[in-house]
């Protein structure tokens, strides 16, 4: 017990030196936030290093030198696509490497978590990251990984860690996953890396864990926990644990199991979960070459909101560090921006993994680590697009009650799916980039008058709501997503200005094949309440044309 009396000791210190900057970030204030997520050692080198910048193979799995100054030296690059959070990997100290699968430079090796990776700077640069990004009206994210320890060993030497005894831990077992028992008490990794996996039943741990965690949120001014592992602990673990850190917590909860990651979400447990179903269908649907399984996409999505206590908050992404780049197994681009625009437009906290907008291709763990560097911090299309999902998400976000409308998938096929969400239509497709001259998406219903004006925020074109609510979409330049918000719900906005229509040469307003002569004042929305027009959605007839050529 000396072990945790000199922990508390050290807990008192920082309380004491420094003042509490914690905001206690709810998750109810994270709903409208966007994430980007990185590696701390491969986001940017810091001003004036003298790393060679093309040292860093992903490949090799070393230590390429990031810190988190130098996260704080390029925030403008993240800010520029308009996110309003960054998620760091692991800020705690990691054992020493190289191990047989390289260095610990993802942070996710853990040693003695009370204390911090001095890898990646000191305290003061950790609590500068954090004003800084304050300062922008942007959160702090930490990774944190509670489940275990790190060691190059089965028989490893418990003096190294916050945990000093072996009492603390789970005998060592080989894990099996398909056992929920063996997946919460044996160990992850292996015999040449192994994870020693605390007793998290034991009551020190518990306690321990909870007073560290309140003072690590405090002391540095974090806004949210992402839990690694969180499903090899047991569920309820996390309910006084996030109560404690007095944050909004969200956990993996790696998978494509739905009631095994909706158990994780509640008042018990964490505030939400990393949506792996969800990405799971959104593959089916979206990738090229791919099932095209719309259908999946759908399931998932009704299945999800009665499974889950709050989609709203759930994390939407595409790629992670544990994850196969998008752009690895799709080869078309437009198939990546549709499951994008997807993931921001339906429920959830939509989720970027640093270097996607740049579209890095590693293939997984460990080339889908690569340094950013060697972008040069391009702002090209998938940057852009990424802007532009922001800002429009944003907009919505500070404009009205949107946040708080719950998605709808209206109808779909095997080609197009249409997403309504408040006074916003999302049509999407998975046909791909190339042109058809004579492929298109319509339908009837979708709750606006005919004459309706509506603006695609994607391209700026003009779509204009044909009679009975009718929408058609032309794809003839290609199967790009499709944004659908009325011009007057925009009008004023930095959002598809005259100067942004103007460099979109060559497109004309679309018309709804029903649609009468375009109108000459401004349209409104049908007087039905809101809520009684999006209910004409439900049922709605979805029709794909696509012919020969």
């Amino acid at each position: 017990m000396q072990s945790f009396r000199r922990f508390a000791l050290s807990l008192i210190y920082i309380s004491a030196g420094f003042p509490s900057l914690a905001r206690a970030a709810t998750a109810e204030e994270w709903r409208s936030r966007s994430i980007y997520q990185l590696i701390t050692d491969r986001f940017a080198l810091p001003n004036g290093s003298s790393i060679d910048p093309k040292a860093c193979n992903p490949a090799q799995a070393k230590i390429c030198g990031g810190t988190w100054q130098s996260i704080t030296q390029n925030l403008d690059y993240i800010q520029g696509m308009g996110f309003t959070a960054v998620w760091i990997s692991p800020v705690n100290q990691n054992i020493p490497g190289p191990t047989a699968y390289g260095d610990p430079y993802h942070g996710y090796w853990i040693a003695d978590i009370s204390q911090l990776n001095d890898r990646f700077g000191t305290a003061d640069d950790l609590r500068q990251l954090s004003d800084e990004l304050h300062r922008r009206d942007m959160y702090l994210m930490v990774d944190v990984v509670v489940n275990n320890v790190a060691s190059t060993t089965t028989t490893p030497d418990y003096s190294q860690y916050l945990f000093k005894d072996s009492s603390y831990y789970h005998p060592y077992c080989q894990v099996d996953y398909n056992n929920r028992t063996s997946a919460q008490v044996c160990w992850l990794g292996d015999t040449k890396v192994a994870l020693p996996d605390l007793d998290t039943e034991n009551q020190v741990v518990v306690s321990t864990y909870n007073q560290w965690v309140s003072q690590f949120v405090q002391g540095f001014g974090i806004d949210g926990l992402r839990i690694d592992a969180a499903k090899h602990v047991r569920a309820d673990f996390w309910g006084p644990f996030c109560d404690a850190a007095g944050v909004f917590c969200i956990g993996e909860v790696f998978g494509d199991d739905i009631d095994l990651a909706a158990s994780y979400q509640g008042p018990t447990t964490l505030d939400a979960i990393l949506n792996f179903p969800q990405y799971s269908a959104l593959k089916d649907a979206f990738a090229i070459p791919g099932p095209g399984n719309m259908s999946s996409l759908v399931d998932q999505f009704n299945l999800a909101r009665k499974k889950f206590t709050d989609v709203g908050v759930l994390g939407n992404f595409l790629e992670n560090h544990d994850l196969p780049r998008w752009t690895s197994f799709s080869v078309d681009i437009q198939s990546m921006f549709n499951a994008m625009a997807f993931n921001f437009m339906s429920d959830g906290i939509p989720v970027l993994y640093y270097g996607q907008e740049q579209r890095f291709n590693g293939a997984g763990d460990p080339v889908n680590r690569e340094p950013l560097w060697p972008s040069q911090y391009d702002q090209g299309d998938a940057y852009k697009f990424m802007a532009m999902l922001n800002q429009v998400r944003n907009y919505l976000n500070q404009s009205g009650d949107w946040l708080h409308q719950p998605a709808q998938i209206i109808s779909h096929t095997d080609d197009a799916l249409f997403l309504a969400r408040g006074y916003v239509i999302t049509v999407l497709t998975n046909i791909g980039s190339p042109p058809n001259l004579n492929s298109s998406a319509s339908m009837i219903g979708s709750g606006f008058s005919a004459n309706q004006v509506m603006i695609d925020v994607v391209t700026c074109q003009q779509v204009i709501v044909g009679s009975q609510g009718s929408i058609y979409i032309d794809y003839r330049k290609g199967g790009h997503a499709s944004i659908l918000v009325p011009e007057y719900y925009i009008r004023g906005s930095d959002i598809c200005t005259a100067v942004q229509r103007a460099s979109y040469q060559g497109l004309t307003p679309q018309k709804s094949a029903t649609s009468a002569n375009s109108a000459t004042a401004p349209a409104r929305m049908s007087p039905l309440p809101l809520a009684s027009a999006m209910a004409l959605l439900v049922g709605t007839v979805v029709s794909w044309a696509v012919a020969a050529v």
